[in-house]
């Protein structure tokens, strides 16, 4: 499997990411964030994530990866797979026949994050100081002794919601 992926996640106090099938909030800074840092590169999701972008359309200027175990399941415009072996095959097969060095994301949900962390080398986590209902959520990086905060932002803020950018690499 590729060992360099990156995640990149919103969450809150909790390391919560989401409810009912959708974000807890949207910043739209931190939208155009995301869209920057993944556009021309490769991104992976779980199904439900997949059903929660706008129209159910893939992402544009992205190649989109649906990991899923339903083999009927079909994504417009997207990369379906059933199977951390094929999604090893394909990244592998994506990354030797592009002429650029595409970056790996993952970018949800909760169940995608938790399979594909040990494959992770990066992170790009924005924290919201906030607290939210929520049945989704991420491993808390700051409480993982292989993972170092190497950069902050300072704290933003939207309406009432104050947040910041934290960028973490594992250890090893």
């Amino acid at each position: 499997m590729v060992k360099n992926m990156i995640l990149i996640f919103a969450v809150d106090n909790n390391w919560n990411i989401g409810y009912d099938g959708d974000l807890l909030y949207k910043i739209s800074e931190d939208l155009k964030r995301f869209r920057k840092l993944t556009e021309g590169n490769i991104v992976i999701m779980g199904r439900r994530t997949f059903e929660a972008l706008p129209n159910r359309k893939s992402l544009s200027n992205r190649i989109n990866i649906v990991l899923t175990r339903d083999k009927d399941y079909e994504a417009d415009e997207s990369i379906v797979i059933n199977s951390l072996d094929s999604l090893s095959t394909l990244l592998e097969k994506l990354q030797s026949s592009s002429n650029k060095k595409m970056e790996v994301f993952v970018i949800g949900g909760g169940n995608i994050a938790r399979q594909l962390i040990e494959y992770c080398n990066r992170a790009y986590i924005t924290k919201v100081f906030k607290t939210f209902p929520a049945d989704t959520l991420i491993p808390n990086l700051d409480l993982d002794l292989n993972w170092k905060v190497v950069n902050e932002s300072e704290v933003f803020s939207q309406g009432d919601l104050l947040y910041k950018y934290v960028d973490y690499v594992k250890l090893s």
